[in-house]
């Protein structure tokens, strides 16, 4: 299948700082910043930017980035599922997973998030495929944000809300092992039906329940 990746760029004012939103970045661009020292929910923060240079580099990778002053303080990454997770088992070259989203702390509550997100569903690059992200709780920051599990949840869902990704049923069993935890789908406009019955059929492991 085709992998669009059309670069787009927004500058954004925020705390009197420019900030640029801008994706798919390329491995070169990103080998040029330093990332913020804040950027850590997943791996040491030099290690994250090794990580999102390797996933800009995939045929199907793509990373979003909020940058200023040539610092990373902001990204969204997405990429085809592990190998080793249940998503990944239909073999379907149309199912890409909304992987990461981090924000540094000294930026969060301006919007960021949803103009990652936002920007990387422009010009239609990603109507040829289901796009999913799978939220646990425990990958939550919830002593920064203050916020408890549910009232956590809330605010995950109404990010992905805002580029139509709503919630679907599952019984895969990480998801179901806590009630908070939950599946967000978007189904391009380009999908086949083909492929939507194949997602189907690898999100219910139980059948009766399909």
């Amino acid at each position: 299948m085709e992998h669009r990746k059309i670069p787009v760029s927004h500058a954004y004012v925020y705390r009197n700082k420019e900030i640029i939103i801008s994706g798919p970045m390329s491995p070169v661009v990103l080998q040029s910043l330093d990332i913020h020292h804040d950027l850590d929910a997943f791996r040491k923060p030099h290690e994250q930017l090794e990580a999102l240079i390797e996933i800009s580099g995939l045929p199907e990778g793509r990373v979003i980035t909020a940058v200023t002053d040539n610092m990373l303080i902001g990204y969204v990454t997405f990429h085809y599922p592990d190998e080793l997770e249940l998503w990944s088992q239909g073999g379907m070259p149309d199912l890409i997973e909304l992987g990461a989203i981090e924000v540094a702390d000294a930026y969060r509550g301006g919007g960021l998030g949803k103009l990652l997100i936002a920007t990387a569903f422009e010009r239609e690059q990603l109507e040829n495929c289901i796009v999913f992200t799978t939220e646990y709780y425990w990958h939550w920051d919830l002593k920064g944000s203050g916020l408890d599990v549910w009232a956590y949840r809330k605010m995950m869902e109404n990010l992905m809300k805002t580029v139509d990704m709503v919630w679907y049923a599952t019984d895969d069993p990480e998801i179901c092992s806590h009630p908070a935890n939950c599946l967000m789908v978007r189904i391009g406009n380009e999908v086949p039906m083909s492929s939507q019955e194949t997602f189907d059929r690898v999100r219910f492991r139980q059948r009766f329940m399909y």
